[in-house]
C-alpha cells in the first residue's frame, strides 16, 4: 500500500487533491468538484480506500479470539490503529481510546455509563447553546431519567461562548460540563483549555466534543486535561463507522459497560458476569474492523501532512474566503471575524434567499455546500435564524474552490435579481 503523501509545509492542496479519487470527477461541463462540506463528512484518500479493500481481500477475519493467521493479522492492524489514534491525540495509553461508530455514540456512551452512575436527582449538567444535538439530546434523556437539571452557556452576538455566563453556572458546582471544541455551525474555536481549567476548579467532569477540532488542528488531550473527548473518523479522512471516545483511564475503569455481549466480558456465569479491562469493556460484539483500520491509515496520512500545516492552510483559506465573500451583495457571515479564532467553516445567509435554494443553485455549478440548521437548532434560534448555508474547507481545498464558491453566489443573486442596500458581516 502506497502511503506516500505529496505535500509539505505549507500544504500543496492542489497536489493533495490528486490523492482523492472522488475529486477527479467533473460535471457535464467538465468542471471539477468543489467539495465544501467536509464539516459534515470529509472525502477519503486512495490510501484509506485501499486499506479497506486490502482488509476484505487479504485478511478478513474476526479479531482477538482467532489463533489462525488471518485473525491475528486483523487483530494486529486493528490494535495498531488504536495506537495510531492514541498517539495522534496525545493519550497516555491506547487503553484510553475506545472504538465507537462516531461522535454521537461516544457521547451517548458517556451519558449512559458515567452519567447514569454519577448523576443524581437535582444535579446540574452544563452544556452550551452552541452544542450539536448529539451533545444535547443524550443529556436531556439522562436529565429526565434522573430528575437532574440542565443549563446552557449563552452565545454572544459574534458567535462565541459567554465565559462570564459560564462562570456564573460554575458557581453552582455542576457535575459535568460539556462543550464543542469547535462549533460545527459557526466554526468558532472555543478556548478549550481555559474552559476545562475553570470547570475542574469547580469540581466538574469535562466532556469535549472534538468532532470538528481533531480533524483540523493539533489536539493534545494531556494539554487540554479533558476527562472525555469524542470524535469521528469520517470527518478526518477516515471511513464512516469508526470513531473514538477518549477517556481518562481511572474514569473508564470505574464506568459500567455500555452494551453487553461478546468481547466485553472476562467470565460469564448463568446469573452474573465480570467485565474485561478497558477498552474491551466498551467494545461488545464484532467491531467495524475494516473501518477502524482505515481510520488508522487516515490518521497516518494527517500526521504526515502535519496538523500545524493543516491548521495554517485552513486559516489562510478561510480568511481569504471571508474577505471574498464579504464582497457578495447581501451576504452576511456568522461567527468570529478573526480567521485565527475559527476553523475552516464559513456559515452565511444571502439576503432573504432560502439557504436550500442557495445550495441547490451552487450544486448546479458543481459546488457542494451544506444548508440547514446543521443539527444546532437552539443556536439558530439564538441567532434569530432558521438556517444558514455552510461552506467548510479542508486539506484538499484550494483558492480555486473559493473562486468557484464566490462566482456561484453571484449567480444566485443574478437568478433572484437581488439588489441589496449593503453587504456585511454579522455585528
Amino acid at each position: 500500500m502506497d502511503m506516500t503523501v505529496r505535500a509539505a509545509t505549507p500544504l500543496d492542496a492542489a497536489a493533495i487533491r490528486g490523492d482523492f479519487p472522488i475529486l477527479a470527477q467533473t460535471d457535464d461541463q467538465e468542471r471539477p468538484l468543489a467539495f465544501l462540506d467536509s464539516a459534515a463528512s470529509s472525502q477519503k484518500p486512495a490510501a484509506v480506500i485501499e486499506a479497506l479493500d486490502d482488509y476484505y481481500r487479504r485478511y478478513n477475519a474476526n479479531i482477538h479470539r482467532g489463533v489462525y493467521q488471518l485473525s491475528e493479522m486483523a487483530t494486529g492492524r486493528y490494535e495498531q490503529a488504536r495506537h495510531l489514534v492514541a498517539d495522534f491525540i496525545g493519550a497516555t495509553s491506547a487503553r484510553e481510546c475506545v472504538f465507537v461508530r462516531n461522535t454521537t455514540e461516544a457521547i451517548n456512551l458517556v451519558a449512559q455509563t458515567w452519567g447514569r452512575r454519577n448523576i443524581r436527582e437535582g444535579d446540574l449538567i452544563v452544556l452550551t447553546v452552541m452544542d450539536h444535538h448529539s451533545n444535547l439530546v443524550p443529556w436531556q434523556l439522562l436529565a429526565e431519567e434522573k430528575d437532574a437539571e440542565l443549563a446552557h452557556v449563552r452565545v454572544t452576538p459574534d458567535g462565541r461562548l459567554d465565559l462570564d455566563h459560564l462562570d456564573v453556572l460554575l458557581r453552582r458546582e455542576p457535575k459535568l460540563v460539556g462543550f464543542p471544541h469547535i462549533s460545527n455551525s459557526l466554526g468558532t474555536l472555543n478556548p478549550a483549555e481555559e474552559i476545562t481549567r475553570r470547570a475542574h476548579a469547580a469540581g466538574s467532569v469535562v466532556l469535549i466534543d472534538g468532532a470538528q477540532s481533531v480533524p483540523h488542528l493539533p489536539v493534545d488531550v494531556r494539554a487540554l486535561d479533558c476527562d472525555f473527548l469524542a470524535f469521528s473518523g469520517h470527518k478526518m479522512l477516515g471511513p464512516m463507522g469508526a470513531g473514538v471516545l477518549y477517556g481518562k483511564k481511572r474514569l473508564l475503569d470505574a464506568m459500567p459497560p455500555y452494551m453487553g455481549g461478546g468481547s466485553m466480558i472476562r467470565k460469564v456465569e448463568l446469573d452474573h458476569s465480570t467485565w474485561a479491562d478497558v477498552p474491551a469493556k466498551f467494545e461488545a460484539g464484532t467491531p467495524a474492523v475494516a473501518d477502524a483500520i482505515g481510520f488508522g491509515v487516515a490518521v497516518e496520512y494527517l500526521a504526515k501532512l502535519g496538523m500545524d500545516a493543516v491548521r495554517e492552510h485552513e486559516t489562510k483559506l478561510v480568511g481569504d474566503a471571508m474577505e471574498r465573500l464579504s464582497e457578495v451583495p447581501g451576504l452576511t457571515i456568522y461567527g468570529p471575524t478573526d480567521p485565527t479564532q475559527r476553523s475552516g467553516v464559513v456559515s452565511f445567509t444571502l439576503g432573504d434567499i432560502h439557504p436550500h435554494d442557495v445550495a441547490a443553485i451552487l450544486d448546479g455549478e458543481n459546488v457542494a455546500v451544506r444548508a440547514g440548521h446543521h443539527c444546532t437548532q437552539p443556536l439558530m434560534r439564538a441567532l434569530g435564524l432558521v438556517a444558514t448555508t455552510r461552506a467548510s474547507f479542508y486539506v484538499y481545498n484550494t483558492p480555486d474552490d473559493v473562486d468557484r464558491l464566490v462566482a456561484a453566489l453571484h449567480k444566485v443573486n443574478d437568478i433572484f435579481r437581488y439588489q441589496p442596500s449593503g453587504v456585511g458581516h454579522q455585528p
